[in-house]
């Protein structure tokens, strides 16, 4: 019996990414928010409490959900590295060329035989559109009597009004991660795709999303 094979495209939910929202097959919106991670260890009792509760908060204040994504990835050093190796060329002293040379050897090495990792912790926020479905008849008529052009208006109207609300979820979010002391960023077109061929393409080492100072 033959086996079909079938493109990996068709295993992805995602059907578009538009204006930096996830457009999923089914209809489906999805944004992606970039948060930075809060170090418990560096803060005293009280803080910790107050930062707690004040999630507890944010999170009883939702009447949506949301879904925290915590992706750990070995760290790739080799734009550093290239970097420093430029540095080097453009010194003139031979001392600071020996200390760069050093340096960079020693990075090699540490890098090497120590597993340094780095995680990105991401929000992503959900907005389903309510889906109506047109039954045969006269309305089943007039939209199919409807031109192309007519058609594509009214998809990017629907298109447009159903962002307003996934925006609308997506600061609420941003609002109740920032009270907690959490910076966060959303993440554009270019950084979303840039996400999802890192998860689909785990062997590949690029550099990794930086957060905005």
């Amino acid at each position: 019996m033959a086996v079909s094979s079938k493109a990996t495209q068709e295993f992805v939910p995602i059907k578009e990414v538009r204006d930096g929202v996830v457009m999923l097959k089914d209809g489906s919106m999805r944004g992606v928010i970039l948060s930075s991670s809060l170090n418990f260890s560096l803060k005293s009792d009280d803080e910790r409490n107050a930062i707690i509760l004040q999630f507890q908060d944010f999170l009883n204040s939702l009447d949506f959900s949301v879904q925290i994504s915590i992706q750990s990835r070995r760290l790739d050093i080799r734009p550093y590295i290239a970097l420093l190796e430029d540095r080097y060329k453009e010194q003139t002293n031979d001392l600071m060329k020996i200390q760069t040379r050093e340096y960079i050897e020693f990075i090699k090495k540490f890098t090497e035989t120590t597993n340094i990792m780095t995680k990105s912790f991401f929000v992503i926020v959900p907005y389903d559109p309510a889906i109506i479905n047109v039954k045969s008849g006269v309305a089943s008529g007039l939209f199919k009597r409807q031109s192309e052009s007519q058609k594509n208006i009214n998809k990017q109207a629907s298109f447009e009004e159903n962002r307003t609300q996934l925006e609308q979820r997506v600061s609420v979010v941003e609002q109740g991660l920032s009270r907690c002391g959490i910076r966060v960023i959303r993440l554009g077109t270019e950084e979303v795709i840039e996400l999802f061929y890192k998860i689909f393409n785990p062997g590949d080492t690029e550099k990794p999303i930086q957060m905005s100072q």
